[in-house]
């Protein structure tokens, strides 16, 4: 393996193992407050940050980074439990929209400080790892214009 490809790969294992460490915290945060999963968590909050609380499915899943099926199936379960609804496009019958009930904007509303908090501490823990210190530092350094809440403490 050349020295380039080396530096790749452990930057990607690096990343991964940090990711991992990050969606196990969020989601035991969020399974044991709110019965609620990451992905589940991610497209509460992707409607919420909408302008009109609503998305095109096939938006939701680009942004849930989910397949449409996949997509299709969480939005039923989201819908089930009634955290949002889904409707046609009036413009296009074709398209789908999903929004955000009044209960699912309560629920994110009380998701989102457990979420930020889990997170936080989570990226906390990451920075005594000296392997994981360097991506935790360099997320801390990027800009967030306009952000809600900051991804750490």
């Amino acid at each position: 393996m050349t020295d380039q490809a080396d530096v790749r790969a452990r930057g990607w294992r690096t990343l991964a193992a940090l990711h991992a460490r990050l969606d196990e915290a969020l989601e035991r945060a969020l399974q044991s407050g709110f019965g609620l999963s990451v992905v589940e968590y991610t497209v509460l909050d992707t409607l919420a940050r909408q302008d009109g609380w609503h998305m095109r499915m096939q938006q939701l899943a680009g942004a849930a980074m989910l397949s449409h099926s996949a997509t299709t199936r969480l939005v039923t379960r989201l819908e089930t439990r009634g955290l949002l609804s889904r409707y046609l496009c009036d413009d296009d019958r074709r398209g789908i929209y999903s929004t955000l009930t009044t209960d699912g904007k309560e629920l994110l509303e009380q998701a989102h400080p457990v979420h930020d908090s889990a997170l936080a501490d989570a990226l906390d823990a990451a920075r005594a790892d000296p392997e994981l210190a360097p991506l935790v530092d360099a997320l801390h350094a990027l800009p967030h214009p306009g952000r809600r809440a900051s991804i750490g403490r």
